[in-house]
């Protein structure tokens, strides 16, 4: 699949079932993937900081998760279609589930990671989930070390952006093999802790809003971002 340029960065611009398989091609492979679910306050981290830059560049896979990079993907002119990075995530665990492929989870308070676990596996009874950690340790050679051992090719890490692109990015030095996909806060989802914006705002693209509305504090760190995100890109687009 051809990737397209948005300011500096390439986007993979599969549709849902592309990247799927995109992603158990690359889970049999002997080396670590990286996927790198993008949103617009990735770009100015990228801009702050050099190494999540290379991370951008670098990732085998870089899907559009939030609704302004599809916005602005449509301005630069190309229709690419946004996958949610939790829908995402959660069909590669059942497609894991389908061929005896073991899944890791890490991140999250325990009571959260351990509970998505245990709803995972009450979803897909095949579902081999071979290591389980929350995201509060201080040693990641240790992590790694247990991660390697478990024998785990599909890694979900929600530790949070960018600390979760950080800690895959150093699992490429020393796991031997691995898909591994920063997913946020969908532990929290899968848990029950958290309720899913409803069906209508994932079609439209506005769970974002949802939670913006459920959970005012996130007001702050979405706004401005969003707007100047947009505006960043008109104004690339008519630099051209």
């Amino acid at each position: 699949m051809s990737r397209v340029k948005l300011l500096g960065y390439e986007i993979d611009s599969y549709n849902f079932e592309e990247a799927v398989s995109t992603g158990l091609e690359l889970i049999n492979q002997d080396k670590v993937s990286q996927v790198v679910t993008i949103n617009p306050e990735m770009f100015d981290c990228a801009k702050e900081n050099e190494k999540f830059s290379d991370i951008l560049k670098t990732a085998e896979m870089v899907i559009p998760d939030g609704v302004g990079v599809k916005i602005g993907l449509k301005i630069s002119g190309y229709n690419a279609e946004r996958i949610a990075g939790i829908d995402f995530a959660k069909r590669m665990i059942e497609e894991c589930s389908k061929r005896n492929i073991s899944v890791a989870l890490i991140g999250a308070k325990n009571e959260i990671v351990q509970r998505a676990c245990e709803n995972l596996k009450q979803e897909y009874e095949n579902l081999k989930i071979a290591y389980c950690h929350d995201g509060y340790f201080s040693d990641d050679e240790e992590i790694l070390k247990d991660l390697k051992e478990s024998g785990a090719r599909l890694v979900l890490v929600a530790l949070g952006s960018p600390k979760q692109e950080f800690f895959i990015n150093k699992a490429r030095e020393i796991l031997p093999y691995g898909l591994m996909i920063g997913v946020g806060g969908s532990f929290d989802v899968w848990s029950g802790a958290v309720e899913r914006a409803p069906e209508i705002y994932q079609k439209l693209g506005m769970e974002w809003l949802y939670r913006t509305v459920t959970q005012p504090e996130r007001f702050k760190r979405i706004f401005p971002a969003l707007p100047l995100f947009v505006f960043k890109v008109f104004k690339e687009k008519f630099k051209q």
